[in-house]
């Protein structure tokens, strides 16, 4: 399920939460609904509060790490790539072929990972001809030792490429728990049903609890297209591996 039906189902449960608060508190009795209840629920919805808080807090950091640390792997990858493609044009002509399987994996992967299937995980794969580009690499027949040293330069390179990507795919599949995520909105059902079991309902009061649920719901949201970085409405740039592709076609 998407980030963005996530976030709607858990707005809708939350501001159905505040509204059952609203009904509940035209049922109860006006014992109920005196100050020193009103004392009781809310210090206990302040721990509740504050449990929210933290929690909200440790999962944007969380999420944005996560997000900074795909961002890094990119452009790693993008340098590798380029650092490889100088290598293979040192070594001389005979690298020719390699060159360009350099190119077509690179375009292949942009594609995968970006292109219209870049949210479909079946697709999200390492490079498939990584193996076919170490294999070539090392079938290069060196006549120096000039050649030779390139020739293993060039190895190791294409070896650290194939572990970022290998990295990011193993990454691609991480998420925020279900139980956690579960355990959150039944925070924010159970803090918005008690905002409204106090609050006299109209207008104001409707909005005021509207826009904070709706505020919560994109701080979730944000959270889990944080999550989710190759797709979605927040995702990492693939502008340095294109700008890496467009140097390997010169």
């Amino acid at each position: 399920m998407s980030p963005i039906n996530i976030s709607m189902i858990v707005f809708v449960c939350v501001f159905g939460g505040a509204l059952l608060g609203i009904f509940l508190h035209s049922l109860l009795p006006n014992e109920h609904l005196d100050s020193d209840s009103k004392e009781a629920v809310r210090l206990g919805m302040a721990l509740v509060g504050t449990t929210l808080a933290l929690v909200l807090g440790l999962l944007i950091s969380s999420g944005k790490s996560f997000y900074d640390t795909q961002s890094s792997e990119v452009n790693q990858l993008a340098a590798d790539v380029s650092f490889l493609d100088k290598i293979l044009a040192h070594y001389g002509p005979d690298t020719k072929d390699i060159r360009a399987l350099l190119r077509s994996s690179v375009a292949h992967m942009l594609d995968v990972t970006w292109g219209q299937n870049g949210s479909d995980s079946t697709n999200f794969r390492p490079l498939t001809s990584s193996e076919a580009l170490f294999d070539k690499i090392q079938g290069l027949s060196p006549q120096n030792d000039s050649q030779r040293f390139l020739q293993s330069q060039a190895a190791n390179v294409a070896i650290k490429i194939g572990q970022t990507r290998s990295l990011m795919v193993a990454q691609k599949s991480s998420s925020v728990p279900t139980p956690l995520l579960a355990v959150l909105v039944f925070w924010l059902v159970l803090l918005f049903t008690s905002f409204g079991l106090f609050a006299r309902p109209n207008v104001t009061v409707l909005v005021s609890l509207f826009a904070s649920v709706l505020a919560v719901c994109c701080a979730v949201l944000l959270i889990l297209e944080m999550y989710q970085p190759y797709s979605g409405l927040i995702q990492v740039s693939s502008a340095p591996l294109r700008a890496a592709l467009a140097q390997l076609a010169q």
